[in-house]
């Protein structure tokens, strides 16, 4: 589907074979009269008809958690440090290190100082003011779900929210507290890497538009642990603001989904199991790139080049971003997720009182484990697929595109061109024909390149192209394990066919994301899909890929080919 190319239109792949040769056909049809898309609002729409500095100091006025005291960041600092499980946890250390109460309880202060945000509504404000100026020359659209800003508005005044966004930019961190900012809510408090802290002026103008700083490497730091879990929750308690923070730890380097980390996730919910609030609201969030900044910076690391420290110098030296197009963003706000519905019958929280008051029951972590995987894949089927996608999945598998003449509505011109210009970098269309640009014949002027640089701008270009694949995988991922299932099983039972799938989930278990305990869902979901596009045929005992299916099963293993590769190098 793509919605951001006229409401009544989308487009499928069609995988046709001739000979050894395979195509991808984009082809655009009519949706059904009951089709319903998702209605998209350009944010920068309007930024471009009015003044910027009048949007930034206009009158903000955002409906807070309806149980939120007033509260400032000093005061939210004093509750954690007086707070009784960070007593505990200090008198636990001063035993256990031989130092006194004091000099612990001091050195917990140094962490918080460190650690804490302070956010200033007239940092907000110049922060908003920046970055009108700089999202409108970078992108064309910033394109946000209207009804998933109001579900979250209802959200916000109700209970606790959680943003949990998927992280695949610099920018992504500053778009929502833009977006927040423009549609006046509560502005969120983010979790950021410390590296970012170290930027000077950055890091203290992010620090007061609500960023808190985390090591990367804590290990076993009783001490850090304790004021970090008992800062979050504290907030979570309080309804300071909103706490975003990236389920999935990192920022991805191969813009696939990676296995989420529970560390947060666990802290965020630790209020609601020990009874301290009614009910935490987690919100998924997807942010899809046309076309990422950082493209060529993910490709060079993963060919290993170190990557290069966050400074304020860098940044400005990196201010030639601003001449290049980066096409559009689209930010989906999900389903407010209730996590009272989600843990009913499943966690007795009545165990919090029957243990230690700061231990955590296995249920609740085995919880966190489930919503965070279930969260990853939420926020991996609401990513927008543009027709860069498409190109990007082709290209990976060496495949030749043929753009087939769409319908009148929407010339070929209107539809390619601007993706095809976005990417000319790595890609190029040639009398209809769109293939990887071939690196080494170097930009125009520019002198013969060795055989190792080559070699190094080829594979800068597949990795940034395969970089935009990885951002569609989620959609084939089941099918594809279904076909590769059924072109490896000796025969078609449909028992041994579903053992195979099953190993194929537990082989790709650290590539994508999967619900424990859902395979033979997952499985019947892959035969439903494949079934329906002919690729297979199914009964109550066998499964089989008749002959007019196997272009499709064809193009769905190839999917699946480098990552089999991997794992025999």
């Amino acid at each position: 589907k793509c919605d951001f190319l006229q409401p009544n239109l989308y487009f499928f792949m069609k995988v046709t074979c001739y000979g050894r040769v395979q195509t991808i056909s984009l082809v655009f049809k009519e949706l059904p009269k009951n089709y319903r898309p998702t209605e998209f609002m350009d944010i920068l729409e309007e930024r471009r008809r009015s003044s910027d500095l009048g949007h930034a100091l206009r009158t903000f006025t955002p409906s807070p958690y309806k149980g939120a005291p007033p509260l400032s960041a000093g005061a939210l600092n004093r509750k954690v440090l007086e707070s009784q499980y960070l007593r505990y946890i200090t008198k636990e250390v001063a035993m256990e290190t031989g130092e006194s109460v004091d000099l612990v309880r001091e050195e917990a202060s140094g962490i918080l100082e460190e650690m804490s945000q302070n956010l200033q509504l007239g940092f907000i404000r110049l922060l908003g003011f920046t970055l009108s100026k700089v999202f409108k020359r970078l992108f064309s659209h910033i394109n946000v779900n209207q009804e998933g800003l109001n579900r979250l508005q209802q959200a916000i005044q109700e209970s606790p929210v959680i943003l949990m966004p998927n992280h695949r930019s610099y920018v992504d961190f500053l778009v929502l507290s833009y977006i927040l900012f423009t549609y006046d809510l509560p502005i969120p408090v983010i979790a950021a890497g410390i590296p970012l802290m170290d930027m000077k002026m950055v890091g203290e103008i992010l620090r007061r538009s609500g960023a808190f700083f985390i090591r990367r490497a804590i290990g076993s730091d009783k001490l850090y642990w304790a004021v970090l879990s008992e800062y979050v929750k504290t907030i979570v308690r309080t309804g300071y603001a909103p706490v975003e923070f990236y389920v999935e730890g990192l920022r991805s380097r191969t813009l696939k989904s990676l296995t989420p980390k529970l560390g947060m996730m666990h802290m965020v919910l630790e209020p609601f199991f020990k009874g301290e609030v009614y009910d935490i609201k987690l919100v998924p969030i997807s942010i899809s790139y046309d076309r990422v900044l950082e493209e060529s910076l993910l490709a060079h690391e993963l060919l290993g080049v170190p990557k290069p420290r966050e400074t304020t110098m860098g940044l400005l030296k990196a201010r030639r971003v601003l001449e290049e197009d980066y096409g559009s963003m689209h930010v989906y706000f999900g389903m407010p997720l209730s996590v009272r519905q989600l843990t009913k019958g499943r966690v007795d929280r009545c165990e919090y009182n029957l243990l230690p008051r700061y231990t955590t029951t296995a249920s609740a972590l085995s919880l966190s484990v489930s919503l965070s995987l279930s969260l990853c894949l939420s926020v991996s089927l609401s990513l927008c697929l543009s027709v860069s996608l498409c190109l990007s999945v082709s290209l990976c598998l060496s495949l030749a595109v043929f753009l087939c003449p769409p319908i009148e509505q929407l010339p070929e011109n209107q539809v390619m061109a601007s993706s095809m210009a976005l990417h000319r970098s790595v890609i190029r269309c040639h009398r209809g024909r769109v293939t990887l640009l071939e690196e080494e014949e170097g930009p125009v002027g520019a002198g013969p390149f060795t055989t190792e640089e080559g070699v190094v701008r080829r594979a800068r270009a597949v990795l940034m192209v395969a970089a935009y694949r990885n951002q569609a995988l989620h959609v084939f991922i089941r099918p594809a394990m279904l076909a590769l299932a059924v072109h490896t099983t000796q025969g078609s039972r449909r028992e041994d066919i579903y053992s195979s799938f099953r190993f194929l989930l537990d082989l790709f278990s650290n590539d994508f994301i999967f619900i424990t305990g859902r395979s033979s869902q997952d499985f019947e979901e892959a035969c439903s899909l494949l079934r329906k596009c002919g690729a297979v045929q199914t009964s109550q005992q066998e499964v089989t890929s008749p002959e007019e299916g196997q272009s499709t099963t064809s193009f769905l293993r190839a999917l699946l080919q480098p990552f089999i590769d991997a794992y025999q190098v």
